[in-house]
């Protein structure tokens, strides 16, 4: 499989809407500010990654020290999901967590470059062959992620599942709020041919797909917090009653999906290894959340292995259970 030729100008940028004349000046000063970024990020994706690692290394320092960033979301969400813990053994944790998010934001600039043999031998997959199958018995596929080890490496993930043309092999994409950095991104994670589906538009999509008989193998990174209006399910996980997303569950079950879950670790720096693990072929037979309920407890034991490379600089828990049905009692919802 050859790989997407990289260009300065990715589909659909040059075409962009410059109807309005107030706003021409604007958006010629968008693209330039966007030529300068994809120029400069490639570029320094070039650099080997032995010395990223040795940048890496020196980040660390100032990002935990200096500026301390998000140190204290970090330390209450890790305080408050191992209360067995002593502050030691949660100071190491969080310490071993800064090091690895300096490795994961240097991995994540070298894959704008990086090249199908050098990203084959350090993401490996495991169990792709039960995906292969159930294509094979023309089933769609849903993969459970999480935002554990590299996740933006997972997205090479096509380079082992079938090429067909009615497969569409992709992952859930939500749109960064800077246009430009969103761009980048974009560009990035389809260079191995994989399809970005925007999460607001993933229903519309997929029933596109399935009125054109078409099957798909989608990722989902399902533990972020949802909006107010979007909570509904709620689970023990990490010591926390949490809300998850149940739009993986409810497409699973609409397309008759077989559901995955992709349990991934990390062999050592700059090496990971996945393992997709089976969990149904039947969505339907299963209850109402039960399905994401596996997942988080699947995501739990994976987290709880090995807790420092989970992202917990992410305002996890800021939505409270209480606080939902203050505002669900209240009708504020």
């Amino acid at each position: 499989m050859s790989l997407p030729a990289i260009s300065l100008c990715p589909k659909g940028f040059d075409t962009m809407e410059m109807s309005v004349p107030v706003n021409r000046k604007d958006m010629i000063m968008k693209k330039i500010v966007y030529y300068i970024s994809y120029t400069l990020w490639f570029l320094f994706s070039l650099l080997p990654l032995r010395v990223w690692y040795v940048i890496s290394d020196l980040l660390y320092y100032p990002v935990y020290y200096l500026v301390g960033y998000r140190r204290k979301v970090v330390r209450k969400n890790l305080t408050e999901s191992f209360p067995e813990k002593s502050e030691k053994e949660i100071v190491r944790i969080e310490k071993d967590f800064y090091r690895y998010f300096c490795d994961y934001c240097v991995e994540t600039i070298k894959y704008f470059s990086i090249k199908r043999k050098t990203i084959e031998k350090r993401m490996v997959f495991e169990g792709v062959d039960e995906i292969n199958k159930c294509v094979e018995k023309g089933k769609s596929c849903i993969l459970y992620m999480g935002h554990y080890c590299n996740w933006e490496w997972v997205s090479s993930l096509p380079l082992y599942v079938a090429d067909r043309e009615d497969l569409v092999r992709g992952h859930i994409y939500h749109k960064l709020e800077n246009d430009n950095t969103d761009k980048l991104f974009f560009g990035m994670r389809q260079r191995f041919n994989s399809e970005n589906i925007e999460m607001f538009a993933a229903l519309r999509y997929l029933v596109k797909c399935r009125r054109e008989n078409k099957k798909f193998v989608i990722g989902f990174i399902s533990d972020q917090s949802p909006n107010w209006n979007s909570m509904g399910m709620w689970t023990e996980f990490l010591n926390h009653k949490t809300s998850f997303f149940v739009g993986a569950e409810g497409l699973a079950k609409m397309s008759d999906a077989a559901v995955f879950y992709m349990d991934i670790r990390r062999e050592r720096r700059g090496y990971y290894k996945a393992r997709f693990i089976k969990i149904t072929e039947e969505p339907k037979s299963y209850g109402e959340y039960e399905l994401t309920a596996m997942y988080a407890r699947m995501l739990e034991d994976t987290i709880k292995r090995e807790p420092q490379y989970w992202l917990w600089s992410h305002n996890r828990w800021k939505r409270t259970y209480e606080e939902y049905i203050y505002r669900k009692e209240n009708k504020l919802l």
